[in-house]
């Protein structure tokens, strides 16, 4: 490896693993880390969760402590971004103007919020939930009996209803499909959520769509929704999705599509330059197809392949998707994805609020949805890597664990 050492690009899950990775694995050049924001690398997912009702503190959001990666040579350049790459000469330009070279390259620069693009989407009180920056103007504002209103009935827009209910605020979740969470599950998992949140007194409104943000001396005051009216509304959270932070990889002429493009080592087209986590499509284990993953899972394990590639060590053992969904005293753990299911098989009790949803394609299992019911999310990940024919019905028998169900699928 060259002097100049290796580069990663972002302070996120992706980014500080991979720094895990590389010095777990031996090596003992030198390591540089850009991030954007004035923080040491720390967690996101306690964002929508524990961390805006106040019961997590940002130093435990921390993945290490500074101490860390001063003992372990890692020169963390915070509050610093890269705003060019130039592949020929193999180096970085700052946007202070410095040009920093690397012999390998990783880029680990996630996504941001799809933003708002109605009229009033400027006005004070609209907020988005990605950064510790966005939750500290957003909790002030988290106060009992405060109006909130949610644009986007996914994970982040039903974790931040689930957490303003707890502390107090009314809540109106306002999503243009005809269920919530319609792009990742299916309607028996919608339906429980949405009847759950219903009795947890959140104003559902599925099916409409927002049309204009009202506001008075700057401040946001309510919302137009097509068919209902204007609904009022001290603050507003957007929750429309995310877009990959690809464009620093575009304009090195890095092959982009849905996300920065690389192969089953982490690799992009140029082969010193790595992508990793929420910003990088990639082939997606054992579905067929490339795609984005937007989760902790894929950033810890898109990180370990490319530091393994860098090392020139073997790769570890690629797992199924995973993601998981705190709400209330309900915890969603999904193993695998449901794209193109054909049969769902229902286990345990929706009234009893402990189940699971396993879905199947030609009698494989491909994906399960795991409403607190552990033993059926770690059963399946197994199962659904294996590819292995079942007896689809033997799975709502709960006369039989799921640890034995899964020996015997694959005896």
């Amino acid at each position: 490896m060259s002097a100049g050492g290796i580069i990663v690009v972002g302070g996120g899950q992706a980014g500080a693993q991979t720094v895990f990775s590389l010095r777990l694995g031996g090596f003992d050049g030198r390591i540089t880390l850009f991030g954007d924001e004035g923080l040491l690398p720390y967690q996101r997912p306690p964002l929508s969760k524990a961390y805006l009702k106040g019961e997590a503190s940002e130093e435990r959001l921390s993945f290490k402590p500074a101490g860390w990666y001063e003992s372990h040579s890692v020169d963390l350049r915070l509050s610093n971004r890269v705003t060019a790459i130039n592949r020929s000469k193999k180096t970085v330009l700052t946007e202070a103007g410095e040009l920093v070279p690397y012999s390998q390259l990783v880029l680990a620069t996630g996504s941001r919020p799809r933003p708002l693009t109605v009229p009033g989407a400027n006005l004070d009180g609209v907020h988005e939930l990605r950064t510790l920056a966005d939750v500290s103007r957003l909790r002030p504002s988290m106060l009992p009996g405060a109006r909130l209103l949610i644009v986007g009935g996914g994970y982040i827009g039903l974790e931040a209803a689930a957490c303003a209910r707890q502390l107090g605020l009314e809540v109106v979740i306002v999503e243009a499909a005809p269920r919530v969470l319609s792009r990742v599950t299916c309607g028996e998992l919608s339906n429980f959520y949405e009847n759950e949140h219903r009795s947890r007194g959140v104003h559902l409104l599925v099916g409409s769509k927002l049309n204009e943000l009202t506001g008075s001396g700057g401040q946001v005051t309510g919302a137009k929704i097509d068919g209902v009216g204007t609904v009022p509304a001290d603050i507003i959270l957007a929750g429309i999705g995310v877009i990959p932070n690809q464009e620093l990889a575009r304009a090195a002429g890095l092959e982009c599509g849905e996300g920065i493009e690389v192969d089953g080592m982490g690799r992009t087209c140029d082969p010193d330059i790595f992508a990793v986590g929420d910003c990088s499509s990639r082939p997606i284990e054992p579905y067929g197809y490339r795609g984005r993953l937007e989760s902790v899972h894929n950033a810890i394990e898109q990180a370990k392949v490319a530091a393994a590639s860098i090392l020139g060590t073997p790769l570890p053992k690629v797992d199924c998707p995973w993601f998981w969904s705190d709400q209330y005293d309900l915890k969603l753990q999904t193993a695998g994805l449901n794209r193109g299911y054909d049969e769902i098989v229902v286990r345990g009790s929706f009234a009893q609020r402990s189940f699971s949803l396993f879905y199947f394609r030609d009698q494989v299992l491909i994906a399960v949805d795991a409403v607190n019911s552990p033993d059926a999310f770690l059963a399946s990940k197994a199962l659904i890597m294996s590819k292995i024919s079942v007896r689809t019905r033997s799975f709502s028998d709960t006369r039989v664990s799921m640890k034995d169900l899964a020996m015997q699928c694959q005896s």
